[in-house]
């Protein structure tokens, strides 16, 4: 009765369940081994978690490949207004005075920024003249369309500035150029062409 039943129903139910597994064996296996393209879009979705003190973020692709990713803060005092330190970052002959190098600067919502030949390109998302900036931003050696977000918060403060820098989505391997970057790249050149505009008002 049993051979029966196995050469009747048995073998289509087998039939089916050996097609699903095989479905699913071939799906499993082959999660995270296509690789990203430069036409792929970074959208990311970004789970925090705690590690070690530090904000550490997966970054998931569109098609499942994660970059582990942590988020960056810093600030820096600035002897300028804000409004003045804004257009700094948004006028294109200021920011290719402090980078020293030619500079793609189109500050409005959407606008494209390329700085240090080319080594840092973006998207301007948000602009909120004298007080906030938001881009996308990527570092040319970055995964391929893979960006941080980064803001950046203008605090008045009557004689000087207090530039908060938030950068999230940066890939962990790539934190401590990302910092240094900004420290020597932005932070330490600004501070050197505000010292210098201010011997030439004198």
């Amino acid at each position: 009765m049993l051979k029966d039943l196995m050469k009747t129903e048995g073998t289509v139910k087998v039939r089916e369940a050996l097609k699903e597994y095989l479905k699913a064996l071939k799906t499993d296996f082959t999660l995270g081994m296509i690789l990203p393209t430069k036409t792929t879009v970074a959208q990311e979705l970004a789970v925090e978690r705690k590690l070690d003190g530090s904000t550490i973020q997966d970054s998931v692709l569109p098609i499942g490949i994660k970059i582990p990713t942590v988020k960056i803060l810093m600030k820096e005092m600035f002897a300028s207004s804000a409004e003045e330190l804004y257009r700094i970052f948004t006028t294109k002959e200021l920011v290719q005075k402090f980078s020293k190098c030619p500079a793609l600067i189109d500050a409005e919502k959407g606008g494209k920024l390329q700085l240090f030949n080319g080594c840092v390109t973006g998207e301007y998302v948000e602009l909120l003249p004298s007080q906030r900036i938001v881009m996308k931003w990527r570092c040319r050696n970055w995964p391929d369309e893979h960006y941080a977000t980064v803001a950046l918060n203008f605090k008045d403060m009557a004689t000087q500035t207090e530039l908060q820098l938030e950068l999230k989505g940066v890939p962990v391997c790539n934190e401590g150029d990302t910092r240094q970057c900004w420290q020597k790249q932005y932070f330490e050149e600004i501070h050197i062409l505000l010292q210098q505009s201010e011997v030439n008002t004198k």
